[in-house]
């Protein structure tokens, strides 16, 4: 599990532990996840643990949204017993609306989920007009 409280790390509704972040910023520091999301229009890095990759250009949604619940569905499993981590670019909009879903999925009513996860992660989470819609009409 995450440390609660370090840097980038989001505690949903139930008190699973996930991680957001941004790519940009450098490589990660340990503890190193067990298993990342990455929400890229291309192809991430190669990284040492178990990862999957979410085609989502920047400022837009993800190529599929079928794939996006079944890979959000996924890392919330995993997120109760292992370090799960999402990362895009900035780790802001699409992070952001990545952690609002899971939160959604976690409990947290979709109209409400936005504010939780700029309360709880980052106050710039969720980049977009579009963004926004996708959660709130996340099920």
């Amino acid at each position: 599990m995450w440390p609660k409280g370090a840097p980038g790390v989001l505690e949903l509704p139930s008190g699973r532990l996930v991680r957001g972040r941004g790519l940009r910023n450098g490589p990660t520091a340990a503890p190193f996840p067990a298993y990342g999301v990455y929400l890229l229009g291309s192809e991430p890095p190669a990284v040492e643990w178990e990862s999957r990759w979410l085609r989502w250009p920047d400022f837009r949604l993800p190529s599929s949204r079928s794939e996006a619940r079944s890979v959000f569905l996924d890392a919330l499993e995993r997120s109760g017993s292992e370090r799960v981590e999402f990362a895009c670019a900035g780790g802001r909009g699409r992070t952001g609306t990545a952690l609002a879903c899971l939160a959604v999925l976690d409990g947290a009513p979709a109209a409400d989920a936005v504010a939780y996860v700029r309360r709880h992660y980052s106050s710039h989470a969720v980049e977009t007009f579009w963004q926004k819609r996708y959660v709130r009409q996340f099920s």
